[in-house]
């Protein structure tokens, strides 16, 4: 096991999951997803890297093919020449540490325990059945169309507003070119998926530097998979990220000015199982803070979800009944599963 698994819950970060007017402890239900003990985590996985110029030229196919070829064999990707100004990521990093940065009274004020609302901060929690800690901070908002959005954003840092708008518009750009291109790798016109893209989420995600401990477990965030079509992941020059490939962790590296891909529930269900959503969890590191932005990719609420007719046949049965996003996200906080195991509500009856 890694050494930076292990980590010590310490004053600043409980004060940090604590309202002030009481403890607050989250106990996380999660109970099917994959145990650590035994896993190697020691392999540095050699991440796919599609450029995304080649979409715009000539071998489009060629790079098609191979964004499905990642898709189904490794579950994500990574994406260069995508688009997005450097100095567009650097304002976005500088500004998600900056709003982490702010006094603790600054921040709360966005702290919601309501999963619908607009804009919510979301702190570490305990979970005292399994003596654990749970790190990450985040602010998730709404972010599409920028505009009717942005208002209800922080207004410190005074640049917030701003910057953030500036990269969730590039980002935008790059989820609707890299979903054409999945819809055509699956064989179906290049819109298929497009027609039913509503939202666009995301989440600023801060990780404190923490201590090793004997006594308490500190996780970035447990393993689980992405209740969306897609999720691109911006991360800083800190590693974090891990992901299960071949029954194994393996650490998937920042690679500068490059974003990483990864399949969610509903692309798993869309391509009848043959893309499969991504088991990734993030460790947090001994010396380092960490910064990510994760921009989530779903659908409108009505948007019917299934296997795409084309890719059912004899051979190939559907493995999910037709669902409406808004059943399977109302689903999701019942079941109280953080994997794609959520989906076995949709499950078609086999003969």
């Amino acid at each position: 096991m890694s050494p930076t698994m292990l980590q010590q819950v310490d004053a600043h970060h409980r004060s940090l999951s604590e309202p002030k007017n009481g403890p607050f402890t989250y106990t996380d239900p999660v109970s099917e997803v994959p145990t650590l003990s035994g896993v190697d985590t020691s392999v540095d996985g050699s991440t796919p890297i599609i450029d995304m110029e080649g979409l715009l030229g000539p071998q489009r196919s060629e790079f098609v093919k191979q964004i499905g070829h990642a898709c189904e064999k490794n579950g994500f990707f990574a994406v260069k020449n995508h688009g997005i100004p450097e100095m567009k990521i650097n304002n976005m990093l500088d500004t998600a540490r900056d709003f982490f940065h702010l006094p603790e009274e600054e921040r709360l004020k966005f702290r919601s325990s309501d999963p619908n609302s607009i804009i919510r901060l979301v702190t570490g929690f305990q979970d005292k059945t399994r003596n654990i800690f749970v790190s990450r901070q985040s602010l998730k908002f709404h972010c599409h169309p920028v505009e009717d959005f942005k208002n209800q954003w922080p207004s410190t840092p005074p640049a917030f507003r701003e910057k953030v708008g500036e990269y969730c518009a590039s980002v935008r750009k790059v989820e609707v070119a890299i979903l054409e291109a999945i819809s055509e790798s699956l064989g179906l016109k290049r819109d298929y998926i497009g027609k039913i893209l509503k939202g666009h989420y995301v989440s600023i995600n801060f990780y404190p530097a923490c201590q090793e401990s004997e006594l308490d477990v500190t996780y970035g965030v447990r393993t689980h998979t992405d209740p969306t079509l897609i999720t691109i992941l911006m991360q800083d020059d800190v590693p974090g990220l891990q992901v299960i490939n071949d029954d194994k962790w393996i650490d998937v590296n920042p690679i500068p000015n490059a974003v990483v891909v990864h399949v969610g529930d509903m692309l798993q269900a869309l391509s009848n199982c043959r893309y499969k959503s991504l088991l990734h969890q993030a460790i947090v590191n001994c010396e380092k803070e960490r910064v990510s932005i994760a921009s989530y990719c779903y659908p409108s609420d009505d948007a019917e979800i299934g296997p795409a007719k084309k890719l059912i046949d004899d051979d190939h049965p559907a493995i999910y009944n037709d669902f409406t996003y808004k059943e399977f996200h109302e689903s999701m906080w019942r079941v109280k599963c953080s994997t794609a195991k959520r989906l076995d509500l949709f499950k078609a009856e086999s003969d």
